[in-house]
């Protein structure tokens, strides 16, 4: 496997990936390289069926394996929101900054620290010729910042707070967030797999 399709059209998430993925040789293109690019609808009830229907749609107009992910924000006090409506989350005239904002004004009404646990989740799926190969699942927990601090990341990053670290991942550097993030486990995973020659992956040469 030394390409893949990225099947995202979130820069920071095909950044991450593609600056994974090439220090062990891989090339990552974005779904945009491909001749059809009709949208694929979302329409999962969990992180796992949306990545799998977005790996398995797009997989079908690929040459090339194909990687989708599908992940957000689970806020406990939330009842898990804004979970897989996490990019969607307040309707369309959002933008990340807008959720973030959103987020952090349901949360007023939980000011102690212990009310406003939260994680990240990721799910990846590798699909091929319509056909979900296997998935890798990431999850990073910590909780709800009284505001939004830092200018790294993307999406939800400058209001979580990893404990940890001590600083909202938006604060960390790609590097450090890297090791740490949801999407980061899930790609070493990935990665893990790849290494001894999973057979769900192959064929070898």
């Amino acid at each position: 496997m030394t390409r893949l399709v990225v099947a995202t059209e979130n820069p920071g998430k095909l950044r991450e990936i593609a600056r994974a993925l090439g220090e062990v040789g891989i090339e990552v293109v974005g779904h945009d390289s491909l001749a059809d690019r009709t949208p694929v609808e979302e329409t999962g009830e969990t992180f796992a069926d949306n990545a799998r229907i977005k790996a398995e749609a797009w997989s079908r107009r690929s040459p090339w394996p194909v990687l989708a992910d599908d992940s957000g924000l689970e806020v406990d006090a939330l009842d898990g929101a804004p979970g897989v409506r996490s990019a969607r989350f307040g309707g369309p005239g959002l933008d990340d900054a807008g959720r973030a904002s959103l987020v952090l004004a349901r949360m007023a009404s939980f000011p102690e620290a212990a009310r406003r646990t939260a994680r990240f989740r990721c799910v990846l799926a590798v699909a091929s010729a319509g056909r979900t190969l296997a998935t890798f699942e990431g999850t990073v927990e910590g909780r709800i910042a009284e505001t939004a601090r830092g200018t790294n990341g993307f999406g939800y990053d400058p209001i979580f707070f990893h404990p940890p670290s001590g600083c909202t991942t938006a604060e960390l550097s790609p590097e450090q967030k890297q090791r740490i993030s949801h999407r980061g486990q899930a790609l070493e995973r990935f990665l893990e797999a790849l290494a001894r020659r999973d057979p769900r992956l192959g064929p070898y040469e």
